[in-house]
Order: structure tokens, then sequence, then C-alpha cells
């Protein structure tokens, strides 16, 4: 049992489990009823989502300092109680079952996922 940390919107792999967005926004021109069926997510959890300020300070400059100055931001915002209450959750979830959480961004080196994959670990979740 564990997590993958994937892109949104990339072909499902075996094993992979239930696909939970962590996006602040659903994709744009996807009807509804077609987000699962077009890989994006099974459930929407924006509550992991960065917040709309802080995305917004980060995409205007692309830098080394502001990506560092957007994690800790981000890292900020996850310990508010109802982020850390998800993460405790999902956390304690990946050792009963196999899902995957994920973002649009192409490159998760400089996505929020990778800050939320550190988070989950530092939790304790099985990782994949």
């Amino acid at each position: 049992m564990s997590i993958r940390v994937i892109r949104l919107g990339t072909r499902r792999v075996p094993g992979e489990g239930l696909r939970i967005g962590t996006v602040r926004r659903p994709p744009r021109g996807v009807r509804r009823e077609q987000i699962a069926a077009r890989d994006f997510y099974d459930v929407w959890f924006p509550v992991l989502a960065p917040s709309v300020e802080t995305m917004t300070a980060f995409r205007s400059e692309m830098t080394g300092p502001a990506w560092r100055r957007f994690s800790r931001a981000y890292r900020k915002e996850m310990g508010r109680p109802e982020a850390s209450h998800a993460l405790d959750l999902l956390a304690a979830l990946s050792h009963r079952t196999d899902f995957s959480v994920g973002c649009y961004c192409e490159d998760e080196a400089r996505c929020h996922r990778s800050i939320l994959r550190a988070l989950l670990e530092e939790r304790g979740a099985t990782m994949a």
C-alpha cells in the first residue's frame, strides 16, 4: 500500500488506485463528468493546493529564490489545521490502500507536489 505522486492528466498505471487532485481549480475546458475518464482525478481535494496568493507570487518570478519563498509559504499553509489533518489522514491511509495525489505541472521539481511528497514522507506515509 502506498501513495504515488503523479502529474494529473497522464495515463494511469496499474495499481495506482484512486487519483486525488490537489489543485486549486478543475481542469479548464473539461466537463465535470469527463474529469476522471480523461485521467485527471477521481476526487478533487483543493485543501492541499497552494493558495491563489502563493501561486500568483511564485509564477511571476521563476527563480531559485522565488521557489524557496514559495516552498516556505506553501509549507506554512500546510501547517494550518485543516491541511495538517488532511496530510495526517493521507499518511495513515497510505498504510492501508494505494492511491495517488497530483497536480497539472509538468516539472515536479518546481511544483507543490514535490513539497507535498516531502510533507507526506515526514508524516510517515508509505510512498511508491
